[in-house]
């Protein structure tokens, strides 16, 4: 592959691959594995990284964010079941159908209006129940939710499959956090049991995200959505997990210019850095503009010749500079590692005040992403 080594992103496949096998191995045999694949991998390109899910690692059920994310998994030939954890206009049902997907049901009234649009078959729905995320859902008691499957289930053109919610606070060990988990997990299953008492069997019933499967598993829970942990960020970089996930995309640019700047000389937009001595200053070709946050001027590090070397100034659209003064030989076309395994996302997203999944994301379309170790 033919690319611009000006800043693009290293997608480590060997990574992904143990990032699952360490995960997989506190799932227990009745719980399978659901990939979250949505916003384009968390930034790390679907194109490179889903078909090696699906051919390499046997993964058979993925989930995205809306129809476009899942037309697009069958373009590239995607064969494994997908879920749409988002919304689509009940216009798209028929493209539902012939894309062969699972979209997710928020209310009843959705429901009868996807029955409605649809004139090509059934649309495949897993019910989603708000538990106390407070997002999505059906909300209200067991016997409400049951209520309202029970009268969805004689809509015509729907086919029922599935039942899920979505943890709020899996990912902390605050004992009042836990609770939480534990009664949104209680909520589901009685939801479930209350359908069986009418005779009602929903189809898969889940609700383990990345955190809940390692720190909660449960085997009533058909799938464990994987998906901050499989990129090797934490869902909380304040809660260990009982491994080290491996980042996968390593962020990567170089050195366009070096050169020494008096005591006194200003950087950058704003004047906001002014050298106290000689410093040797070198500019990496990589800005906001590429996903790397603006937020880290003045206190972010990158890393050239395995040494940190200090952001100064602000953060450009397309470059920035450091300070290298530690460098004996630093030269244009040295690479510039802007985050990955040393400084991880998640260590930029602290300086920025975010969360590492915003930094990933936010990785533009500008970037190559470049799979590695294969």
């Amino acid at each position: 592959m033919n690319f611009s080594k000006r800043c693009y992103a290293k997608i480590d496949l060997s990574a992904l691959r143990r990032n699952i096998e360490n995960y997989r191995s506190f799932l227990n045999d009745k719980t399978q594995l659901m990939c979250v694949v949505k916003a384009n991998c968390y930034g790390h390109d679907a194109s490179v990284v889903v078909p090696y899910l699906e051919s390499e690692l046997g993964v058979r059920h993925f989930a995205v964010a809306n129809l476009y994310e899942a037309q697009s998994l069958r373009e590239m030939g995607i064969k494994g079941e997908i879920l749409i954890l988002g919304y689509t206009p009940h216009e798209n049902a028929d493209d539902l159908i012939a894309s062969n997907v699972i979209q997710a049901c928020t209310e009843p009234d959705y429901a009868q209006k996807l029955s409605k649009s649809a004139t090509k078959g059934k649309v495949r729905l897993h019910i989603a129940i708000d538990t106390g995320m407070t997002r999505i859902g059906l909300h209200g008691s067991a016997k409400e939710n049951a209520d309202d499957i029970e009268k969805m289930f004689t809509l015509e053109n729907l086919s029922i499959e599935g039942m899920f919610t979505h943890y709020a606070a899996a990912d902390s060990d605050d004992e009042d956090n836990k609770a939480y988990t534990a009664m949104q997990t209680k909520r589901i299953l009685d939801v479930d049991s209350e359908l069986k008492k009418r005779g009602i069997n929903i189809g898969k019933v889940h609700f383990l995200n990345s955190a809940g499967g390692v720190y909660c598993p449960n085997e009533n829970s058909a799938f464990a959505r994987l998906g901050i942990i499989m990129y090797g960020l934490y869902p909380d970089p304040a809660t260990p997990l009982p491994f080290t996930p491996e980042p996968v995309m390593t962020l990567m640019s170089m050195v366009s210019q070096v050169k020494f700047i008096p005591k006194g000389t200003c950087v950058s937009y704003g004047r906001t850095f002014t050298a106290d001595k000689t410093v040797k200053l070198a500019t990496v070709t990589a800005g906001y503009a590429d996903g790397f946050p603006r937020a880290l001027s003045n206190k972010g590090e990158v890393i050239i010749k395995g040494v940190r070397c200090p952001i100064v100034g602000r953060v450009c659209m397309d470059q920035f500079m450091c300070d290298v003064s530690a460098l004996d030989d630093v030269q244009p076309g040295d690479e510039v590692t802007l985050f990955g395994k040393e400084i991880t996302a998640d260590d930029i997203a602290a300086l920025a005040g975010t969360i590492g999944y915003e930094i990933v994301c936010g990785i533009t379309a500008r970037v190559p992403r470049v799979a590695v170790n294969a």
